[in-house]
């Protein structure tokens, strides 16, 4: 019903904000990662929105990307995942890290948010599998079994998905597993 947001921001109280629409202020949920990006009380913003009613209450969801809401989208059409549960997801991790997690079938990743628990993290795996995940590919430094593999031996090290995919820029393609997570490593502890 409500598909788009541009006024004034009016209050930011995370992870609510208000929008200014001549007059009319609308009240929005929004996933830390838009909270973050919006600009300062006063200035104007423009955010997608997804609309639900329910029994006891109408609330407004707003994002700021078309990626962002297609991904809450995809969320909320999960049984036993709301929109609370769903916003929750996308302000634990961005859409591009949700949609590796999901081609590579990494639970871990999902159960370190919130309110996802290990059953609810391998419920969206199955469910999300080809829908959201297929359709953003994976990064070029995931490209290849080999650094898929790599890649998830450094994130259960402990490594941060930004630590792990800037040490596989440096390693050559074709490298294996083993001799490539050695080398990761040592460059990683430079």
């Amino acid at each position: 019903m409500i598909g788009k947001l541009t006024g004034i921001l009016a209050e930011r109280n995370p992870p609510q904000i208000v929008v200014d629409c001549h007059g009319v202020g609308y009240e929005v949920d929004v996933p830390m990662s838009t909270f973050y990006n919006l600009p300062a009380a006063g200035e104007r913003v423009s955010l997608l929105t997804h609309f639900v009613v329910r029994e006891d209450a109408q609330i407004l969801y707003g994002f700021a990307t078309a990626t962002e809401r297609a991904a809450f989208r995809q969320l909320i059409k999960i049984s036993g995942v709301g929109p609370r549960t769903a916003l929750g997801v996308l302000s634990g991790m961005s859409v591009s890290e949700l949609s590796q997690a999901i081609t590579l079938q990494e639970a871990g990743r999902l159960v370190k948010i919130p309110g996802i628990g290990k059953k609810t993290a391998e419920r969206l795996l199955l469910e999300l599998k080809g829908k959201l995940g297929a359709d953003i590919a994976l990064p070029a430094h995931a490209a290849t079994d080999n650094q898929a593999d790599i890649l998830q031996a450094l994130v259960a090290l402990g490594y941060s998905d930004k630590e792990a995919a800037a040490a596989l820029k440096a390693l050559p393609k074709d490298v294996a597993v083993g001799e490539g997570i050695k080398l990761a490593l040592r460059a990683l502890a430079k």
